[in-house]
This record gives structure tokens, C-alpha cells and sequence, in this order.
């Protein structure tokens, strides 16, 4: 029964991470006009889904991390009932933000829900300095290098004459090639973050986990990404076609680089850094929309730990009333 608890859960992880994350690679794609949402959204999803692909080969380091070992005891990561809470605590916490059309992290929620279903289930025997270490430093850093980048990279290209306030073939596609590069990237990020809960389950096997995981994604971004999608395409910032294609390009650099170095990066916060680093250059950043998921981005952990050691508390409780 613990088996298919962790399963659907996973699962649902994996479901909120695509509604809420599918469309953060192509979001410049939609709000600078280049394409439709729909449009922009297919591309992103098949994109991601051959990222998920390639992190079987490629980001065997992210699984390991998302593992737990080295945060919380060994014993407890081979708790069903832990890596359940994980996933229900971060499952829970990206659906939520959703519904309010927040573009949150789905790391950090699992970095909140490692935080509180170890704490229900080991106490004292959380690793801090691990957690910061390994989780915490790249979380933070990375959106502010991100608009950094978006704004000297825009600068950049502008002087050069490559990032033109209009569309035009050339622009075109190479806008549609960095968003799909950003976009395969993040599946690659991402993916093995979900897989490593599985490892708890001897009975699934990676492989599977990770082509169940890569799924779920693509249904969750084709059914439920409306919401998010209206927030980074059209509420962080105004943009022309060169604006969205500097963007793209530093979203899909960093998660690349990111990934290929283990690094357990956010796309949100990179793809939200870019563009409001592009939109501080030119001054049409949208502050207000900007403080609102920032706060959001703030309350993503303490939710995503609160809610997994509930779900713990749960487990637990389930798998004592089913033995008994």
C-alpha cells in the first residue's frame, strides 16, 4: 500500500511541477508576441519531455542529491512513509501556487518538504549545513545572477545589433531554438529531483520512474498551465522580440550549465531573474507583480516543510491503522 502511496504521489508531483514549470523556458516566446500561448506551450512541453528523456543519461548527480542521504539518517530515506510526505508536501505546495497562478519553485518546495518531513521523522538529525550546502546556496544565487545576466546580456545584443525590437525570421529561430534549449534544460534539471523519490521502492525501477515522471509532466503543462503562463508571459515584464530572445538565451545557459554541474538550480527563478533583469534595463518591470511572487517564492519553503510533516504525521498513522 506504501508502494502505491509514494507512486500516485510522486506522480502528483510530477503533474503540479509540469502545470506550474512547462512554460517557464517559452514564456518570452508568448510575451513578446512571437507566438501564441498554445502555441508557445506545445513547444515547451515537448521540449521538456526530451530533457526528462536525456536525464536518465545525463543527471545522474541530481538524483543522488534529491536522494536525502547526507540530510536526514539513512534509515529514514529508506522510509516509504518519508519520501511519501516529500512528495504530498511538495505535490501540495506547487498545486496551491498554481491555482493562484504563481510561477513558484518546485526545488525549493522539495527542499521545504525534505526540511519538514525529516524534522517529523528524525527531530534534531536534520543536516543544516548539508541542506544549505548542497540546496539552499544554489537556490539563492542563481536569480540574481540571472538578472544580472538579463540585463547585460540585453545590452549586449542590443549594441550589437542581434536583438532588434521587431520579429524577423533569423530572430525567429533562434528565439524558438533558446527556448527550447531553456526548456530541455529544465526537464534535465528537473526530472531526476522527482525520480530520486522513487529510489525508496526497490519494486519501481529508475528507468520506469523516470518515463512515468516525464509524462505526468507533459500532462500537467498541456492541462493546467494557463494561469502561470499569463503571470511570466505578460505580468513580469513588457518585451519586444529581442527582449524575449535575451532572456531566453541566459534562462537556458544557466539551467544547462546548472544542471550539467549537479547543480540544483530553479528554472523559475532563472526564467523570472532574466526577465526582470531585462525589464530593470529597459524600465518596463512590472514591480508590483514582481514583489507578489517574491513573496510567494519566500513562503515556498516554510509551506512545502509545514505540509510535508503533516503528510508524515498521516503516513504514519495510515500505515499503523492499516497494520493494526
Amino acid at each position: 500500500m506504501l508502494t502505491t502511496i509514494l507512486f500516485v504521489a510522486v506522480c502528483c508531483v510530477a503533474f503540479t511541477n509540469g502545470a506550474n514549470a512547462n512554460f517557464k523556458g517559452v514564456a518570452s516566446l508568448y510575451g513578446s508576441g512571437t507566438t501564441t500561448l498554445r502555441r508557445a506551450l506545445i513547444w515547451g512541453t515537448v521540449t521538456t519531455f526530451a530533457g526528462s528523456v536525456a536525464a536518465v543519461f545525463l543527471a545522474q548527480g541530481l538524483l543522488k542529491k534529491f536522494s536525502g542521504r547526507g540530510i536526514v539518517p539513512d534509515s529514514l530515506v529508506a522510509s516509504p512513509e518519508f519520501v511519501s510526505a516529500v512528495a504530498m508536501g511538495a505535490a501540495l505546495t506547487s498545486f496551491f501556487a498554481t491555482r493562484f497562478g504563481f510561477p513558484v519553485s518546485t526545488t525549493h518546495a522539495m527542499v521545504g518538504a525534505l526540511l519538514g518531513a525529516g524534522l517529523a521523522g528524525s527531530g534534531a538529525n536534520v543536516q543544516f549545513a548539508a541542506l544549505g550546502k548542497n540546496f539552499v546556496f544554489p537556490l539563492f544565487f542563481s536569480p540574481a545572477v540571472a538578472v544580472v545576466l538579463g540585463a547585460v546580456t540585453y545590452v549586449t545584443l542590443r549594441a550589437l545589433r542581434l536583438a532588434p525590437d521587431s520579429r524577423t525570421p533569423t530572430l525567429d529561430a533562434m528565439h524558438y531554438l533558446s527556448t527550447g534549449a531553456a526548456s530541455f534544460a529544465r526537464g534535465l534539471n528537473d526530472t531526476p529531483k522527482m525520480a530520486a523519490l522513487l529510489m525508496a521502492s526497490p519494486v519501481l525501477g529508475t528507468s520506469w520512474g523516470f518515463l512515468a515522471i516525464a509524462l505526468m509532466i507533459v500532462v500537467g503543462g498541456l492541462l493546467d498551465a494557463d494561469r502561470v503562463a499569463e503571470t511570466l508571459g505578460k505580468k513580469v515584464t513588457s518585451m519586444n522580440p529581442g527582449q524575449g530572445f535575451a532572456a531566453s538565451l541566459v534562462t537556458a545557459s544557466l539551467v544547462t550549465t546548472a544542471s550539467l554541474h549537479s547543480l540544483p538550480v530553479s528554472t523559475t527563478h532563472v526564467s523570472v531573474g532574466s526577465l526582470l533583469g531585462i525589464g530593470a534595463a529597459t524600465g518596463q518591470a512590472k514591480w508590483r507583480k514582481v514583489g507578489e511572487i517574491l513573496l510567494a517564492w519566500i513562503t515556498t519553503v516554510p509551506c512545502a516543510a509545514i505540509l510535508a510533516a503533516l503528510a508524515f504525521i498521516f503516513v504514519q498513522f495510515l500505515r499503523r491503522a492499516t497494520v493494526g
